[in-house]
């Protein structure tokens, strides 16, 4: 792959092995969540089997890829950036389990088949997410994950304020109140940052973290996150606002009939579409330091925008 500003749409081979070390990625992701998940016995299996229900749902795993790849530029042992993969994996999906419930977005349908809540019951539902989101801590902070006791104090605390207030949490707050508001670009790229970039730059910031890398690293892939971030969330709101509840896996048009302001809603189908392609270009430009072994990581924005086209 070549100077990461050329990069406007991926060839059918870049495509296709890209896929494919995604799904590698998530099959490596799969056994290690199906290792540290409990199982469905005794008096609390209902839980159990609703965590592994949310979980096991399906899904591109794009959070963990971006963990391992990001990992994988300072050649982090596999073992160590697969538990990390998946304690963010099971934090993303408390947040899904929580969202979908009718007290916030209610919705029926996730990565094309009923909500936890749906399936099993409200109150399943939300124990069940608090148990992923404490199992994603706990993940973080055990030996097996590191051998350094500050690299998994750091890898802690960096996660808890990337799903806290001062990210996931504090921007579906903002969000929640989107439809009362009346939105600019500013605003909106601020909710998304919180929202979604937060935990975006974790991913990107755990290679690096684990590596002990140092603070240039992390900074540099943490722009190379926020850009990335942003550009996704525009290739969502797309999909929304174009796409089909199939293409989702889940309903679409949600955004326009709750009034919530977005980039596509803001300036346009083809507008948002050309700036997500330049905060592609960015993202991918940020990794040039790296070479060959960060290709998969440049080319995955423009991967997810194909699916806008």
């Amino acid at each position: 792959m070549t100077g990461a500003l050329e990069i406007q749409q991926l060839n059918p081979s870049q495509s296709d092995a890209l896929q494919a070390a995604l799904k590698r990625t998530a099959a490596l992701v799969d056994v290690t969540l199906d290792e540290v998940l409990p199982q469905p016995v005794g008096p609390s299996a209902r839980v159990a089997e609703a965590m592994r229900y949310a979980v096991f749902a399906g899904g591109k795993r794009i959070r963990p890829f971006l963990t391992v790849a990001s990992a994988g530029i300072f050649d982090v042992a596999p073992e160590h950036s697969l538990r990390v993969a998946a304690a963010i994996e099971a934090l993303h999906t408390y947040s899904l389990v929580h969202d979908d419930l009718p007290c916030m977005d209610d919705d029926d349908m996730r990565r094309g088949r009923p909500t936890t809540h749906r399936q099993f019951d409200e109150a399943t539902a939300v124990l069940a997410g608090d148990a992923l989101l404490t199992l994603s801590f706990g993940l973080l902070a055990d030996p097996a994950t590191h051998p350094s006791s500050l690299v998994r104090a750091q890898l802690v605390a960096k996660l808890a304020e990337a799903g806290g207030v001062a990210g996931m949490i504090g921007g579906q707050m903002i969000d929640m109140l989107a439809s009362e508001s009346e939105f600019g670009e500013a605003e909106i790229i601020q909710l998304q940052a919180l929202k979604t970039g937060a935990l975006f730059e974790f991913c990107c910031e755990a290679g690096p973290i684990l590596a002990a890398a140092g603070d240039a690293e992390q900074a540099r892939l943490r722009a190379f996150a926020r850009d990335f971030g942003l550009a996704f969330q525009i290739a969502d709101d797309l999909i929304d606002a174009t796409g089909t509840a199939e293409m989702a896996g889940k309903a679409v048009g949600k955004d326009q009939e709750q009034g919530k302001a977005t980039l596509v809603s803001l300036f346009g189908v083809d507008k948002a579409r050309d700036m997500a392609l330049r905060l592609a270009s960015s993202a991918a430009e940020r990794l040039s330091p790296y070479g060959a072994v960060a290709d998969d990581l440049r080319a995955l924005p423009f991967l997810l925008l194909d699916r806008t086209a």
